[in-house]
């Protein structure tokens, strides 16, 4: 059994998708997940009813299931509104291909902008040119291509990708919750 303050990692929480039966990529739910917590501060009962309907179960397996994916929220929360600004996507790491990291990332970016689509105009309406510009970005970014080699550069593109969604995220929850994480002002992407 892990302990509560053990990070949980993607290949963690693909185990557990397996353990229920799916073979789907947590990267999409997490993506999800940063939109809304940033946008509509999803509960931990939502959160849960959410990926139980994205698993195709009625409910977790066992506590130490539900335990885990209350914990993935939880997590992500945190980093979210932490001030030293850690967030990071739930996408496959270094002992993945390329491949699999670009479509990890592929579908977190799906699954981030199919919240921010469902908030409508109303409500983007109100945020900062900067925010637009990351969103907008997002859109080209949903439609990279997947099928890489493994090289030191396709490596360093995936990363600066990654870091923009990255960028993305936190500046979408920062704008939808002022004053928490304190952050210095000024666009942290622009160079």
């Amino acid at each position: 059994m892990s302990s509560p303050d053990e990070r949980l990692d993607f290949s963690t929480l693909a185990d557990l998708f397996l353990l229920h039966g799916s073979m789907q990529s947590p990267a999409f739910l997490d993506g999800r997940l940063c939109a809304e917590l940033a946008l509509n501060d999803v509960t931990a009962d939502a959160w849960l009813e959410e990926v139980c309907i994205g698993l195709g179960v009625e409910q977790p397996r066992d506590r130490e299931s539900g335990e885990a994916l209350l914990a993935w929220r939880r997590q992500t929360l945190e980093a979210l509104a932490d001030s030293g600004l850690n967030y990071e996507p739930l996408l496959p790491d270094e002992l993945f291909s390329l491949a699999e990291r670009a479509r990890g990332l592929q579908e977190w970016t799906l699954g981030f902008l199919e919240v921010i689509d469902d908030a409508g105009e109303a409500q983007r309406e109100g945020w900062s040119q900067a925010l637009r510009e990351a969103i907008e970005d997002l859109t080209g970014l949903a439609a990279i291509e997947t099928d890489i080699d493994d090289s030191a550069e396709n490596e360093n593109d995936l990363f600066a990708l990654t870091e923009h969604a990255r960028m993305a995220a936190m500046l979408l929850y920062t704008e939808q919750h002022p004053g928490q994480p304190q952050v210095e002002s000024g666009d942290p992407t622009r160079h």
